[in-house]
């Protein structure tokens, strides 16, 4: 592996290298890698931070000037893509539904099931979370084990910068349908966001559960429970609302993992 990473960096700072066998068998052998999840872009270390794998990151860059762009057809539908497409479903364990759709460099974990949906390269999708149809998710996006991505969710993908993480979304969170999760925002761990819910890097992340609110961005706790919500800013022109992300309160232990969305949205009188 060092040997691969030292390959891989030296290919990043000269991309004249790019045309030698060395760097085309290094960069493929990591997008394999990646393919059989024995590597991960960004991955949990054991003080319960995330560690990005930066030159991981550069192989997949790497990859894309080193493909050439080929077209494949099925029946009367057709593609011209310079990245294949994953194959072997059922020797891997994963219920993939028509047209649904991942790419090769992804990795599925057995157990997974995607609706018609999208995985791109790079990312890494636990056992047990189902992609709800229409739900994407993005390049090196960290998806963890039971998680539910709901009808038409994005997840974003990030590459660039390499040192950037990418979205985490840790085991067993409920993003509910039509959220937006972008530029590398982490959900903790059986975390419930409400339908509609939209996250970016400058989102404000609103507590509150307390007497004041507590503002923060591009992190939701674990177990928390959000639901859009809006803070009012003041602009030129006058004041006006933007959107937020607001902390309602926490999951209850009793709350079934499969019905939580419903359940913990109805728990605080909140409309579904």
């Amino acid at each position: 592996m060092e040997k691969l990473k030292e390959v891989i960096e030296r290919a990043w700072e000269d991309r004249a290298m790019l045309q030698s066998d060395e760097v085309k068998r290094a960069v493929t052998e990591v997008i394999d890698l990646l393919d059989n999840g024995k590597v991960r872009v960004a991955e949990p270390t054991e003080s319960g931070e995330w560690r990005v794998n930066e030159w991981i990151k550069k192989a997949v860059i790497l990859y894309f000037p080193l493909q050439k762009a080929e077209t494949v057809e099925v029946g009367p539908l057709e593609w011209s893509d310079k990245i294949p497409l994953k194959k072997n479903y059922a020797e891997m364990g994963v219920r993939i539904v028509s047209p649904a759709v991942a790419r090769y460099g992804s990795y599925l974990e057995r157990g997974v099931v995607m609706m018609p949906s999208y995985v791109n390269i790079g990312a890494h999708v636990g056992s047990g979370t189902m992609v709800d149809t229409w739900a994407t998710v993005g390049s090196c996006a960290q998806i963890g084990r039971g998680v539910h991505l709901s009808g038409g969710v994005g997840i974003g993908g990030v590459l660039e910068p390499v040192q950037a993480s990418p979205v985490i979304i840790e085991d067993h969170a409920f993003i509910g349908s039509r959220c937006i999760v972008v530029e590398g925002c982490h959900i903790g761990a059986e975390a419930v966001l409400g339908a509609g819910t939209v996250l970016t890097a400058s989102t404000k992340i609103i507590d509150v559960t307390g007497s004041e609110p507590v503002i923060t961005k591009g992190y939701v706790p674990p177990r928390s429970v959000v639901i859009p919500g809006t803070y009012v800013k003041e602009f030129p022109a006058g004041k006006f609302g933007t959107s937020a992300a607001l902390i309602i309160g926490k999951r209850k232990e009793s709350t079934d993992r499969k019905t939580s969305l419903n359940e913990c949205l109805r728990d605080y009188d909140v409309s579904i």
